[in-house]
C-alpha cells in the first residue's frame, strides 16, 4: 500500500529496543533507571521468551555471516521500509549501516519469517507509562 501511494514507512525500533542487538539478555542488563524496565516486552517471562526469539534470529544470521541486527534491518529494508535503529556506539552504527548493502537470498527472509513469525514477540508493544509522558505538543 505504501508503494502504491508513494509513502515511505519508517520502522521505529527495528531492533526490538536492544533485543536483536544482543545487549539485553535479562533484566539485570538494564540499568535501574532504564525505561525498558517498565516495558511489557522486557518483563519476566515476556523477556525470556523474546530473548529466545532473538537467539533464533542470531543463529540464522550466523549462517549467512551477518549479525542478528543486520539480518533484521535487511528484512525491514527488503520490505521497502526505512529503519531507524538507535545506537550509542559508532561501531554499531557502522554495522547497522552495512545492512543496507547486504544482498541476501530471499530464502533468508522466508526462513526468518518461519522461525520468528510476525506477532510472536511476547508483551504489549508499548509502555503505557512511558507513552503517557511523551510531549506531543
Amino acid at each position: 500500500m505504501c508503494e502504491e501511494l508513494g509513502i515511505t514507512f519508517v520502522a521505529y525500533s527495528p531492533l526490538g529496543r536492544g533485543l536483536l542487538g544482543g545487549q539485553v539478555r535479562s533484566g539485570a542488563d538494564l540499568a535501574e533507571d532504564d525505561w525498558r524496565r517498565g516495558h511489557p516486552r522486557f518483563q519476566g517471562p515476556n523477556l525470556d521468551h523474546n530473548v529466545s526469539l532473538a537467539d533464533r534470529v542470531a543463529t540464522l544470521a550466523a549462517e549467512y555471516g551477518v549479525t542478528a541486527a543486520q539480518l533484521a534491518l535487511a528484512w525491514v529494508i527488503e520490505r521497502g521500509a526505512l529503519p531507524i535503529p538507535g545506537t550509542r556506539k559508532a561501531a554499531n552504527a557502522r554495522a547497522n549501516a552495512a545492512a543496507g548493502d547486504l544482498t541476501l537470498d530471499p530464502s533468508a527472509f522466508r526462513r526468518l519469517e518461519e522461525i520468528v513469525p510476525p506477532g510472536t514477540a511476547a508483551g504489549a508493544q508499548g509502555n503505557e507509562s512511558y507513552l503517557a509522558n511523551i510531549d506531543t505538543g
